[in-house]
């Protein structure tokens, strides 16, 4: 049996997220965003809990397409306050439409999100070496520093822990434990 991360549990959708997605570098913006409307939501709450409804919220956020959820009226967020497949709260539906509007002017800005974003780990993903969950901080260096500059561009819920859950998701850090079958793989990117 391969040794892997011990945060996903015994949850089967959890184990596909470690194998297939945590900690492998993003470089699309339509993932980012997603990743950002994700972790939005996660605020408070478990991450098992929105991979969950992930899908829900696909359909919810217009297959997270950011220049369609920029136009979101009040219309929009009342319809999404009823959706029973989302996280029904107000303040992170409305500072997904506020993030999506920040997301393009930063696109605007950089030509994409992403040449900005990497930027807070110089370009390239931090390989941690933690061998125990425990170890595994919930902020960093990096993560204050882009929540402080995504809150001066507009941006609502991305405190440094929430960045940081973000940069782990995205590849920017590599937080696989070194015992985890991943460890590896994801360094070769």
């Amino acid at each position: 049996m391969k040794k892997t991360c011990t945060w996903p549990g015994n949850d089967l959708l959890m184990h596909q997220y470690h194998d297939d997605e945590w900690g492998v570098p993003v470089h699309d913006d339509k993932k980012h965003i997603e990743f950002i409307i994700l972790d939005t939501f996660q605020a408070g709450l478990s991450w098992k809990t929105i991979l969950h409804k992930r899908e829900n919220f696909r359909k919810a956020f217009a297959d997270f397409d950011v220049k369609k959820i920029s136009t979101f009226d009040e219309e929009n967020i009342q319809h999404l306050l009823q959706d029973a497949g989302i996280i029904r709260n107000q303040l992170k539906i409305r500072a997904t439409v506020s993030n999506a509007i920040a997301f393009m002017a930063i696109q605007k800005e950089y030509g994409t999100f992403d040449d900005y974003i990497w930027q807070f780990v110089n370009g390239k993903t931090i390989h941690t070496m933690h061998a125990d969950q425990i170890n595994i901080p919930a902020t960093s260096n990096e993560s204050d520093a882009m929540s402080k500059a995504l809150y001066k561009r507009g941006f609502k819920f991305v405190g440094s822990t929430i960045c940081y859950a973000y940069m782990q998701a995205a590849g920017m850090v590599n937080d696989h434990l070194v015992t985890c079958f991943r460890y590896q793989q994801v360094k070769k990117w």
